[in-house]
């Protein structure tokens, strides 16, 4: 197990907000792998986090387990597997900056959008789409390969789902609910990869704790923000997602 001070203290905060994203606050989760990176590498900051992740899952589900959208899932799980094993297959030639560089720039320009129509007070709720929904099977692959690439699956999911304003409490359930099933999807390709070691596993374990009780502090803090009021706490949590994963990923590159 790791035991030095310096990364307690980036881990905490980092579980905290993995915490928080998990009870419904979407997306500022993503912060959590390159806080713990600056004081372990990158694949094991990832490492630690997927189990974690998994044991937050169940707290999420088991809150929201009466509120999520079928449709949405039938849809996008599948497409999400698909992701998953093009990241796996791809994870010798796929450079994670690029990815997080794009997915940030559209998380980015998504938002402001969404946001800049709200405030006009021009209609937000996303068409009913025809014929093949082509829209959900691409959203779905994305957010399976961001999620394999650098644990980023949040933004593809939203940019998706968010439009189609689901109450709030079917919007957290059916992201819950998705990214749980992702999450067991990612295990056989980590384990494949020899990402998870004894010493990720005993780290993770020494989380757990604290981050069940930040997933539960989140589920009671998320239920006290207004159904209105969450979607644009929502949208302006991925500009802040979205700036942060586009800073990362353009000096990923230039400091190749």
């Amino acid at each position: 197990m790791i035991t030095d001070p310096w990364f307690y203290a980036l881990a905490v905060p980092a579980v905290i907000l993995l915490g928080l994203a998990k009870g419904g606050f979407s997306g500022i989760g993503v912060i959590a792998v390159p806080l713990m990176a600056l004081a372990v590498s990158p694949v094991l900051a990832a490492s630690i986090t997927l189990p974690i992740l998994i044991v937050q899952d169940v707290v999420s589900v088991w809150a929201f387990r009466k509120t999520w959208d079928r449709g949405i899932l039938l849809l996008m799980l599948p497409s999400a597997a698909v992701g998953i094993f093009a990241g796996f297959a791809l994870a010798a030639f796929v450079r994670p900056g690029a990815v997080e560089l794009a997915v940030g720039v559209i998380s980015v320009l998504f938002s402001v959008q969404r946001l800049w129509l709200e405030r006009r007070g021009a209609p937000v709720r996303a068409a009913a789409p025809e014929g093949v929904p082509w829209r959900g099977v691409l959203a779905g692959v994305a957010a399976g390969f961001t999620s394999q690439i650098s644990h980023a699956g949040g933004p593809p999911f939203q940019i998706y789902v968010l439009p189609k304003q689901l109450p709030r409490d079917v919007f957290i359930g059916t992201s819950a609910i998705f990214f749980a099933v992702v999450n067991w999807i990612k295990v056989p390709a980590y384990l494949a990869l020899g990402q998870v070691t004894t010493e990720s596993l005993s780290t993770a374990a020494a989380l757990l704790p604290l981050a069940i009780a930040s997933t539960w502090a989140g589920v009671w803090l998320v239920r006290r923000v207004p159904g209105q009021a969450f979607y644009k706490v929502i949208y302006s949590l991925l500009v802040v997602v979205g700036g942060k994963l586009a800073w990362d990923g353009a000096a990923l590159l230039m400091a190749r």
